[in-house]
């Protein structure tokens, strides 16, 4: 079937004007910080790895120096045979740039936590995933599909094909403040660092993050 003339040249023109994705960017070595003894990046395989041999005590983070708004990140993870916790900072600060610690939303990975959103230091859980969504979509000790984005105060999270979080969330969660009372929440940040989580309190664990793909939805086309 022959196109006509003016289709043809929309279509052409799309093409030419299409952005690719920024994962090699997003992925080189020079955009991340983090304890080099826990984590490796492997920018050509679209893998990070983060692995324990004992406890580091702390909740640890591989961190993107780069701030990041509106973005979508997509990846497969695994807990090797189901133990340990991890998840993706998303929009977040780094705290502590010895042991890298990092205060902002992170969506899960983690048993009975799996694509959930929670705020790490700012108060805690945003929004948990049901455990009826966790019991039909997640495979525990295998490699789980992941797919996260943000725009605006919009954050959408999807696990094997399965909607966990989906809603706006102009501000953080207020927590308790050292009174019992509930303080006057925060505004959630329009940008900040993308990170990768190793929890403390495991003798050891093993996560990985494999067949990334970030488009930065913020980024000029």
């Amino acid at each position: 079937m022959r196109l006509p003339r003016v289709l043809l040249a929309a279509l052409l023109a799309a093409g030419a004007t299409a952005r690719a994705d920024d994962t090699a960017d997003f992925l080189k070595p020079e955009n991340w910080e983090g304890r080099s003894d826990l984590f490796k990046l492997d920018p050509k395989a679209r893998t990070i790895v983060g692995e324990t041999t004992e406890d580091p005590k702390y909740n640890t983070f591989f961190c993107t120096k780069k701030k990041y708004g509106d973005f979508e990140l997509s990846f497969k993870v695994q807990l090797r045979d189901g133990v340990g916790n991890s998840g993706v900072q998303i929009r977040s600060t780094l705290k502590d740039d010895k042991k890298f610690v990092v205060h902002g939303p992170q969506v899960d990975v983690g048993k009975g936590y799996w694509g959930s959103l929670y705020g790490e230091g700012v108060g805690g859980m945003m929004k948990a995933s049901s455990p009826d969504a966790i019991k039909k979509a997640v495979k525990e000790a295998e490699f789980n599909d992941y797919v996260i984005t943000a725009k605006g105060t919009r954050i959408t999270v999807k696990v094997n094909g399965e909607t966990m979080v989906d809603g706006d969330f102009p501000k953080l969660p207020a927590g308790k403040g050292k009174d019992g009372k509930e303080p006057e929440a925060k505004p959630a940040p329009t940008d900040g660092i993308i990170a990768i989580q190793v929890h403390g309190g495991y003798p050891k664990m093993r996560v990985e993050y494999k067949d990334i793909k970030f488009t930065d939805l913020g980024a000029k086309k």
